[in-house]
């Protein structure tokens, strides 16, 4: 049977999920709304069933399986969500599954993965990315005859994600300038998209995913679907170093902007979305909003922009680094390797003569265990306001001390992070 990806497909869609998935809240943002000059709202996904939008691909799939698919299972490749999703739609249709996990996958998404299965599914964690656990679960699905249920590129998943888009416009209070989704492989965005666009033509689309990871991207630059090599799998949710096949020319001829942005913003704007709204995101689940401040100024004023929280699935052990990533990026904190001679009071030097007014030591860890009277110390400060760096770097440059700075990215962060 063909399976097409257009407006009617997922209006389909839309009704067999109806009696099923959540239907989020859609939310005001009084904080991005002063911070753009425009009403934003944020679509609330990571309210959805199992905390991600990825429910309404995976049991819009598994749910059109015939007896004999079914009696053979299914299996998935997912960096979490897809997972959790294709578990609670495994224990409500009575089908056995197996979810192969990369090794970075959190803890907690690998738990809910099981406990969501309730008994049904087995989780397998294959390589350090989701591009190798997807080639152990297609291998699998190869050598058991488990049916294969992407996680992005299928029609019936793309679809089934898209309505995420029919939602949105019932409960939006008028008529909507921008919607902002974000990207892994590609999935949400091409089912909004293909609905939006039949539905909604005058609504713009944009696409959003991180610097470390712009698999569609990199695509839209070739022409074609390109792997990309290297991936920062911070942002584990949207962490695909190839876009579907099948999402990729949707993407292209219907989304008008795909935007990248950093992993420290995002970071930024998932403590925001804590500590003012009280929303937990996880790094993917944030990739929109945070983009929506990075594109204020070209929305018209009072315009109506709606941003979708993919995902809430974020393990809270992960904070310490969430936040230590978001004080870099805003330059509020920062590193450096501080020599002190073998001789009184270099200490006390540096605490009265190189540090201000609101300038605090964070970590102070020597470098070279073995030695702690010669080995440099790194240290790391931080700031009241990220201007206060160039007042500090003065003073740092008058000390007879040896002061170097510690560049993001340099294998000395490892101590901190």
């Amino acid at each position: 049977m063909e399976h097409r990806v257009d407006a009617a497909a997922v209006e389909a869609a839309a009704e067999l999920l109806r009696p099923v998935v959540r239907r989020t809240e859609l939310e005001h943002s009084d904080r991005l709304s002063r911070l753009v000059g425009a009403e934003v709202l944020l679509k609330r996904e990571n309210r959805q069933i199992a905390r991600s939008y990825k429910v309404r691909g995976a049991f819009h799939l598994i749910s059109g399986l015939s007896d004999a698919e079914r009696a053979r299972g299914v299996v998935c490749a997912s960096a979490g969500n897809h997972g959790q999703g294709l578990a609670w739609s495994c224990a409500r249709l009575g089908v056995r599954g197996r979810v192969f996990v990369p090794g970075n996958t959190p803890r907690q998404k690998r738990q809910r993965i099981v406990a969501l299965g309730q008994g049904l599914v087995e989780l397998v964690v294959e390589g350090s990315t989701y591009d190798a656990a997807g080639a152990a679960a297609l291998t699998d699905s190869l050598e058991t005859g488990a049916v294969y249920v992407p996680p992005f590129d299928d029609p019936r998943t793309i679809a089934g994600q898209g309505t995420v888009a029919v939602e949105l416009l019932e409960q939006a209070p008028g008529p909507l300038h921008t919607v902002v989704a974000p990207i892994g492989g590609g999935g949400l965005v091409a089912g909004m998209a293909a609905w939006l666009r039949e539905r909604h033509p005058e609504v713009r689309i944009v696409g959003v995913e991180p610097d470390g990871a712009a698999s569609m991207t990199v695509a839209l630059a070739a022409g074609h679907p390109v792997a990309i090599g290297a991936v920062d799998t911070f942002v584990d949710g949207a962490a695909v170093g190839r876009v579907g096949e099948l999402t990729f020319p949707l993407v292209r001829d219907l989304v008008d902007e795909v935007v990248t942005v950093e992993a420290g913003a995002v970071c930024t704007e998932m403590l925001d979305l804590y500590q003012v709204e009280g929303i937990i995101a996880e790094p993917a689940g944030a990739l929109a909003s945070t983009a929506v401040r990075e594109l204020a100024g070209s929305f018209p004023e009072g315009a109506r922009v709606a941003a979708i929280v993919s995902g809430g699935n974020n393990d809270v052990s992960r904070y310490g680094e969430i936040l230590e990533r978001s004080l870099l990026h805003q330059g509020l904190r920062h590193y450096f390797l501080v020599s002190f001679p073998q001789e009184p009071g270099a200490l006390r030097h540096f605490l009265d003569d190189v540090l201000g007014e609101g300038e605090d030591i964070v970590v102070f860890d020597y470098v070279k265990k073995n030695n702690r009277e010669t080995g440099p110390a790194l240290v790391g400060i931080e700031l009241d306001a990220p201007g206060g760096l160039a007042a500090l770097l003065e003073r740092m440059g008058a000390s007879p001390l040896t002061i170097e700075q510690v560049p993001p990215g340099s294998p000395l962060f490892t101590f901190v992070m």
